[in-house]
């Protein structure tokens, strides 16, 4: 699903609000979580996950191409972790 089918959805799910009602919520929501990621923060959403940020140590690979082997730095990378509620439902819809 694309960010503007999960607008149209939420869209025909609400009544009242416009499609570009709805994508400034739904644009809202994300910069919300983005910004608070960036900060260093945890978003946990009950029923569905949480968001944070792990940390990649620093370590050696190397360039596919050229074989030639190359540092990559230490980042922080944003992680999802699917709550039990979100994994129930997702192994309900594979037993179909």
């Amino acid at each position: 699903m694309t960010k503007a089918e999960l607008i149209e959805k939420v869209s025909e799910k609400i009544q009242g609000l416009t499609k570009r009602q709805t994508e400034v919520i739904v644009n809202s929501i994300f910069d919300s979580i983005k910004e608070s990621l960036a900060k260093g923060n945890k978003i946990e959403i009950r029923g569905f996950g949480s968001f944070r940020i792990r940390q990649r140590r620093q370590r050696d690979g190397r360039n596919p191409k050229t074989g030639v082997s190359v540092s990559v730095p230490a980042k922080r990378v944003p992680f999802f972790k699917a709550g039990k509620e979100l994994k129930e439902i997702v192994d309900k819809g594979n037993a179909s």
